[in-house]
């Protein structure tokens, strides 16, 4: 599920009203200029591997294919673990070997192949025995049509709008571990360059000037709802993974990094109640913290993410006011990761300890309803 990339015309619109709203001061950097992409398609080395597996998958002998088209309609199935036959297991596992490697991820991450149902209408035509088409899931969401392949290996072209009679099986990366996997590899690397190490306590005489007792607790800022556009996307795509960069600066000055996921958050157009904590300003050395909401659609090379954004981040100063860290984080994303994977879905400028009431997105993709939220210590 892919929140609709937006175009950086209409996210600086946003940007720039979210920015005068606030009254702090702009960043510090120099805005780096990248060229937009000669198309929405850009080259996935993730749909590559995928794709090749499809086509592997379909030509599998019929009885597979059939136990497959049965396991897939009751819940994704693990290709790995899948009970195949020898030669196509052997394939299998070279595959993930090189999708761990075009994610990012270490390779003791485990098995990212998924094969699913594209849509539950599809059940009763398995049920009567129709053989199954396969296909991956695309990177480009822009697309009018989708490539599958037969048993044969020959491609049928399905259209990307209208759910086909026809059953297909879908290979995708399981979202899910990628994410809890890639999450964990940031946090690591974001800590060991001093921008996502736990904070300090904070201490008894700055307490004491924030009016609050060291030892009683602290303010966060609470999600109660959460909404985000529909962005009307294919019926071959699965459900994505919602993540959030929660940027502020620590109490040491420097740049802080806290990753808070949003695992429920599957379906655009729908609200949810979370009732989560998605900022603690108990690590934050001002009262004001930025977050960027993303997401992994299955393309997301987390060691590029986390690199690409750290570097951008360094170089930022605390220049005894606060600085919005938002762009710089933006600016950190090549231009041709907007496209589909990893998705900008929305970013919300300087929420703060009094943030309260529904606060839109500066990209006008979604809105979230806050509140201060105080944590009491035992």
């Amino acid at each position: 599920m892919n929140r609709r990339t937006f175009r950086r015309a209409v996210l600086s619109l946003g940007i720039a009203t979210s920015t005068l709203v606030a009254t702090v001061a702009t960043p510090a950097y120099a805005r780096p200029d990248h060229p937009a992409p000669a198309s929405a398609a850009v080259a996935s080395p993730v749909f590559a591997i995928t794709d090749g597996v499809a086509r592997q998958v379909a030509r599998t002998d019929r009885a597979g294919l059939t136990r497959l088209g049965v396991a897939a309609a009751n819940g994704p199935v693990d290709l790995l673990a899948a009970g195949v036959d020898a030669r196509l297991a052997g394939d299998l596992r070279a595959a993930n070997q090189r999708l761990l490697v075009a994610k990012g991820l270490p390779g003791g991450t485990g098995s990212l192949l998924r094969l699913r149902l594209a849509h539950p209408d599809m059940r009763a035509a398995l049920a009567r025995g129709e053989a199954p088409l396969v296909a991956a899931t695309p990177t480009d969401d822009s697309a009018t049509s989708v490539s599958a392949y037969d048993r044969s290996g020959a491609t049928v072209v399905l259209d990307a709008a209208r759910v086909p009679q026809r059953p297909v099986l879908v290979v995708e990366v399981d979202t899910e571990r990628a994410l809890s996997a890639g999450l964990a590899l940031m946090r690591q690397e974001l800590g060991a360059r001093g921008i996502g190490r736990p904070a300090p306590a904070r201490p008894a005489d700055r307490a004491a000037a924030d009016g609050v007792s060291a030892s009683a607790g602290y303010w966060a800022t609470k999600v109660n709802a959460v909404r985000l556009s529909d962005d009307e996307e294919p019926w071959i795509k699965g459900d994505a993974e919602i993540y959030n960069l929660v940027a502020g600066f620590g109490l040491d000055g420097k740049v802080k990094v806290d990753l808070v996921q949003m695992p429920y958050l599957d379906h655009d157009d729908k609200t949810y109640y979370p009732n989560q904590l998605l900022v603690h300003f108990s690590s934050y050395k001002y009262n004001l913290a930025d977050v960027v909401m993303m997401e992994d659609d299955g393309d997301t090379n987390y060691s590029s993410l986390v690199k690409a954004i750290a570097g951008a981040l360094l170089v930022i100063v605390d220049g005894g006011a606060y600085t919005p860290l938002v762009n710089a984080i933006l600016d950190a994303i090549p231009t041709s990761w907007y496209t589909d994977d990893p998705d900008f879905v929305d970013a919300w400028y300087t929420l703060s300890t009094a943030s309260s009431g529904r606060k839109y997105g500066a990209g006008a993709n979604g809105w979230m309803d806050v509140a201060p939220y105080w944590v009491e210590q035992f």
